[in-house]
Order: C-alpha cells, then structure tokens, then sequence
C-alpha cells in the first residue's frame, strides 16, 4: 500500500485541493483528474485512517481536501454537551465489567499530586493546577456517563492554609478563574449541580462571590451533584456541627434528649446532598491517609489508593478502582 505525507498549506479556511500537492510533489504518474479519484481510494494517510473511509469521504468535493485541524489541547476535551441551554439526558453507559446496581452512590477523591507533578517536569506550580482542573473535569464527564449521582474532591484542606502565602493566592485565583471562566458554562451543559463545603469565609471575597454565583445557577440540576472541598476539614465539620446543635439547644429549638445521629448530621456540611456518605475514595500519588477528610462521613467507605500522581490518573485507572470498589463485600458490620 502507498503512503505518503502531504504538507498543509496554509489557506482560506484551513482548506487546500489534493491536486495541488500531488502537482507540487512532481507525481510523474498522477496526470488526471481519474487517476487522482483512483490514487485517492488507495492512499493512506499516515495520521489518521484511509482517505476512503467514511470519515473522509465528505470532505472530499470536486479533488478538494478539507484538512482536519491540529488536535486540540487537552485542557478543551471534547464534551459530552447538548445543544446550549438544553440540558444532558441521564444516559448510563458503562464500561464493560462494570454493574450498574454495584456503582457507588457517591465518589470522593483526594487528587494529591498536582504540583509534584509539576515540578517533576519543570513546570510552574499553575501548570499543576491545570493539569488538576482537567483530570477533574475528566472525572465530572465520566461520572454523568457512568451513572454516579455524587462526586466530591478534596481540593483544599483547612491545614493547606499553612502553606506560603504565594501558593496559596495563586490556587485561589486559579480556583476562581476556573469556576468563572472554564467550567460554569460546561457544568450547566451537562446538568451538574455544585455545592462548596469547608470555612467560605476564609475564602477571598471574589471568590466567595463566584462560588455562590455558580451554586445559584445550577442547583436546579440533577445529573451529577459535584461537591468541592474548599478550606474543608473533618475535624472543622464536626466542630461546626457541635456548635449548631448545641446553639439550638441553648434556643429551645431542640432538646438535649433529642440529639441522635439523624440530628447531628443534619448540620454537618454535607447536608447539602442525598448521599452525604462516600461509598468509595480515592487517594492518588501513593498517600496512605485520610488527612482530615469527612472524619464523620467516611465510617464505611471503601478505600482505594494508588500510586499514580493525580493528572496521570486515566480513565482506565477509574475503571480499575470501580472494579475492586465491586468486588467488595460490604457488610456494614453484619455479617
């Protein structure tokens, strides 16, 4: 089989003919339009597949070749949207080995390694926010499809406050940009509802705005409710929850007898959705450890650990944490 590479010259519209390359290329036996239709049906081009596939064929008109643009970065994945202002469908499609009356409810994550990750490359802290902004965005598309009706990531913790305040500000205005600029317009597309949870008054004003902006416009939705932690610890959720109860105690609102663990969960921060319990969590770049995350929540969660930094942590390695996620016997302390 011949194979060839042709060069793409820039023209209008990113658009060029076949017979001009082969002209160009000196093709001695390439000497009319016919011999082009039959050269064409038996070239294959050496980045992608045969010129006569479907996918060719309509952009073939009268010898003019549309070529394809260049791939687009990873950050403008493609999505899984519906036409602007209509929302997605709850279309489950599951891998295969997966069992939709297994898949967990609710799936958190603590995507540790982002900016190790950046600097075993050489590369700015903000190229490990990046890189973090996308695997989520990963993760949020593959939830919808997947049939998970919560997911939560760990973004930052109460004790990430110790950090310089360089790094602080500059995932602050990350965070802010991202919600505003990069994921609202995606999140409405396809039907996902955000919460925030953690101390928001330790957050920057400009932020605190976006998030209860975004929080607003989407809470109608229903296909996948994503939950961000943000200055969240376990410990903090437990305190406040104490506080509150012990507030409408003092009020009259309750009485001291009546407190149980319904009430009391009723003011923890995960209040906010209909699974408030983790069935499963993950834990990328090797970490062995809760650090502070839903001390209350994560009584009977299954636990998955893997070594991978998080923006190296790809679809297949999802798969692989469902899959033991399923082959668990989750007995609840029955037997």
């Amino acid at each position: 089989m011949l194979s060839m590479r042709f060069p793409v010259v820039p023209t209008h519209k990113n658009t060029t003919t076949l017979s001009h390359h082969l002209q160009n290329k000196s093709f001695s036996s390439v000497t009319s339009d016919r011999d082009l239709a039959k050269r064409n049906r038996r070239i294959r081009w050496n980045f992608g597949p045969s010129i006569s596939s479907p996918r060719f064929r309509k952009l073939l008109v009268n010898g003019a070749l549309i070529v394809p643009p260049p791939p687009q970065e990873e950050e403008e994945e493609e999505e899984e949207e519906g036409e602007v202002g209509k929302k997605r469908p709850a279309e489950v499609e599951l891998p295969a080995g997966l069992r939709l009356e297994l898949m967990p409810k609710h799936v958190s994550v603590t995507p540790d390694g982002h900016r190790r990750w950046a600097r075993k490359r050489g590369l700015p802290i903000d190229e490990g926010y990046k890189a973090l902004g996308r695997r989520m965005a990963k993760f949020i598309r593959l939830c919808c499809k997947w049939g998970v009706p919560v997911l939560t990531f760990y973004a930052f913790s109460t004790e990430n406050w110790s950090r310089s305040k360089e790094d602080v500000d500059s995932f602050m205005n990350w965070c802010e940009m991202w919600i505003k600029s990069v994921a609202m317009e995606k999140w409405m597309r396809n039907n996902v509802r955000l919460s925030v949870i953690g101390d928001k008054s330790m957050l920057p004003n400009s932020l605190q705005q976006v998030i209860s902006e975004a929080e607003e416009a989407l809470k109608a939705n229903t296909r996948l409710h994503f939950i961000i932690g943000l200055s969240y610890g376990g410990r903090y959720d437990i305190l406040q929850a104490c506080k509150s109860v012990a507030s409408k105690v003092k009020d009259g609102l309750i009485q001291l007898e009546d407190i149980d663990q319904s009430i009391f969960e009723q003011e923890l921060e995960t209040k906010c959705t209909k699974f408030p319990n983790p069935d499963l969590h993950i834990r990328t770049s090797g970490e062995l450890r809760l650090s502070n995350f839903m001390l209350w929540q994560v009584h009977f969660t299954e636990f998955y650990f893997a070594n991978k930094c998080f923006p190296d942590f790809e679809e297949a390695d999802f798969i692989e944490a469902l899959n033991s996620y399923q082959k668990r016997d989750r007995r609840f302390g029955g037997r």
